[in-house]
């Protein structure tokens, strides 16, 4: 049996909120065929409290995560990547680097919970919004037959999952 590991980066503009969720959860649900990461096009000092918090409250190891530039993922002697997801427009219209591994890529807008405007409340229930819908993209992804697919079947089935929510 292949017992190739697939290595995902996930992009947002600030990797504090979205990106982070989607390498917790991956990290989880995946284990041990997926490895993810997440970056951003412009890094945040530190991860959101917000998402801390609910990532805690749900059981996601939070050590190790904070913000990360993407050009550390395209330098030389980087680990070769399966998969390239952006979770935002800023993101998917940043001119990228050539990534190593030339990954799959797809655009899977994500709303960005750090934006949630009212009460605290209103707030969470936007990072649990968030955080649901791409737990249901992943668990989509991870169950795709990626070891029986050639390179454009696994596209259209990443592209198709950006477009549920």
């Amino acid at each position: 049996m292949n017992d190739k590991v697939f290595h995902v980066l996930f992009l947002s503009h600030r990797n504090s909120a979205r990106s982070m969720m989607a390498e917790a959860i991956l990290n989880r649900i995946g284990k041990p065929h997926f490895v993810a990461y997440s970056a951003a096009t412009e890094p945040g000092e530190a991860i959101d409290p917000e998402t801390k918090e609910l990532l805690e409250q749900t059981g996601f190891p939070v050590d190790g995560l904070h913000p990360k530039h993407y050009r550390e993922f395209g330098l030389e002697g980087a680990r070769d990547l399966d998969f390239v997801f952006t979770l935002n427009d800023e993101a998917a219209g940043e001119p990228m680097p050539e990534w190593p591994g030339v990954p799959v890529t797809a655009h899977w807008e994500s709303s960005d919970p750090v934006q949630a405007t009212g009460e605290p409340w209103e707030r969470k229930q936007a990072f649990s919004r968030t955080m649901m819908e791409l737990d249901r993209r992943l668990k989509i992804f991870v169950n795709l037959p990626l070891k029986s697919l050639d390179r454009m079947s696994i596209q259209h089935h990443v592209d198709e999952i950006g477009k549920s929510t």
